[in-house]
């Protein structure tokens, strides 16, 4: 189906151009949310009209993303999962559950798809998930996912001794010693001369005594 934008519609188009959809896309989507109208005549003769108040709406909405990014970014988010000894989980941590957990957190709702989190999460720990809320919009929250019947602000200062730990440790093998190494250098250049005036000396006596015979 032809279509003319009304909106911007991410991944797209942009309000105001026309473009061949695919019927489901348009007839189940495009059109009910009032993102796009059918092509028409009349709709046509509309285009500039609604590029003008797509390009209005666009900046509009990219205000408010930037205020979200702002509201969102640093946000710290806990969920909680059935799971093994091994700190493996029953399951799996999705973007959905994501976008849940932040509602109930924040209470701001955000779309799975804006979550952009590549694999499903299937250990507890802390992890750094990014939200794309526009264009060029981003913001990273933390999200915690702990065992039930664990506590997890006990688990996240777990993590951050060990990690604490692990920057504080010396690089490297603690048993070498440079001073040992230049020490024996010097050592080998002290002795290697001194014996071969021993042996020049021992050449010498030996050289007397055949004179004197």
């Amino acid at each position: 189906m032809r279509v003319v934008f009304i909106e911007d519609v991410e991944g797209v188009a942009l309000g105001g151009e026309i473009k061949e959809v695919k019927n489901g896309f348009a007839r189940n989507y495009l059109i009910p949310k009032n993102l796009a109208a059918p092509a028409t005549h009349n709709n046509l003769q509309r285009i500039h009209k609604l590029t003008k108040d797509a390009a209005i709406s666009r900046t509009y909405r990219l205000d408010e993303m930037k205020n979200l990014a702002e509201t969102l970014d640093g946000t710290e988010i806990r969920i909680e999962m059935r799971a093994g000894s091994n700190n493996r989980l029953y399951g799996s941590v999705t973007g959905t559950m994501v976008a849940d957990a932040l509602v109930e957190e924040t209470g701001i709702g955000i779309e799975r798809r804006l979550v952009r989190l590549d694999d499903p999460i299937r250990e507890v720990g802390t992890y750094e998930v990014p939200l794309r809320l526009y264009t060029d919009v981003n913001a990273l929250i933390k999200v915690t996912v702990y065992a039930t019947g664990t506590d997890p602000f006990e688990m996240v200062a777990e993590e951050n001794e060990e990690s604490n730990e692990e920057k504080l440790s010396p690089e490297g093998d603690s048993g070498s010693n440079p001073e040992d190494t230049s020490n024996s250098d010097i050592v080998e250049e002290v002795s290697a001369p001194s014996a071969n005036h021993v042996e020049s000396d021992s050449t010498e006596a030996e050289s007397g005594e055949d004179s004197q015979e």
